[in-house]
């Protein structure tokens, strides 16, 4: 405490005993630079990811109606969106052809996930509007979060940062060779 009675550790520059972990790269996607500036196609990334190079999209399987891409902003390692081609925003809007593709994508990522990277368990799920939490609400995407014992440590809670120990690239490269393996259903 100092005279004022203030906390010391709350003034720049005091010395505590706290490390900091810096992810200045999360700024990026709390300020908003990277979301679509409007919900039309020609500003989402989901409608331009399937026309780039593969490589450069982070895309990891592409389907005849629907794509899996690795999360650019991962809450883990591994976490996979799969999202229709279409420019829809609600379940409701895909085609069965859509949500069928969809299904079936979100269980060969799991299965491609267990094969390389063994979590203990998965969060599925989408989320329908803003006001739910989707950062990208104009296109439609369903979320695969792999989970790990003990992934929700203190970090993401206390610190609002996540460690991410693999590179995108890498993680990506990993699911691609392993993707047509796990595309057959499993026997046993």
């Amino acid at each position: 405490m100092t005279d004022s009675g203030a906390d010391d550790t709350l003034l720049p520059g005091v010395p505590d005993a706290f490390a900091r972990l810096w992810t200045p790269h999360r700024m990026v996607y709390i300020g908003g630079e990277n979301k679509p500036s409007d919900p039309s196609e020609a500003s989402c990334p989901f409608c331009r990811a399937p026309a780039g190079p593969q490589e450069d999209t982070l895309i990891v399987h592409r389907g005849q109606s629907a794509y899996v891409v690795l999360n650019l902003y991962p809450y883990s390692p591994g976490h996979l969106l799969v999202c229709p081609y279409r420019h829809v925003s609600d379940w409701t809007e895909a085609t069965p052809q859509e949500r069928a593709e969809i299904g079936e994508l979100t269980a060969t990522a799991m299965r491609v996930l267990r094969q390389v990277s063994a979590p203990a368990g998965f969060n599925l799920g989408m989320n329908a509007g803003e006001v739910a939490g989707a950062g990208i609400a104009a296109h439609l995407h369903q979320h695969v979060v792999p989970r790990w014992l003990g992934d929700a440590n203190f970090l993401p809670i206390i610190g609002q940062a996540r460690a991410v120990p693999q590179l995108l690239g890498q993680t990506r490269e990993l699911l691609i060779d392993a993707w047509p393996q796990a595309d057959a259903p499993s026997i046993g």
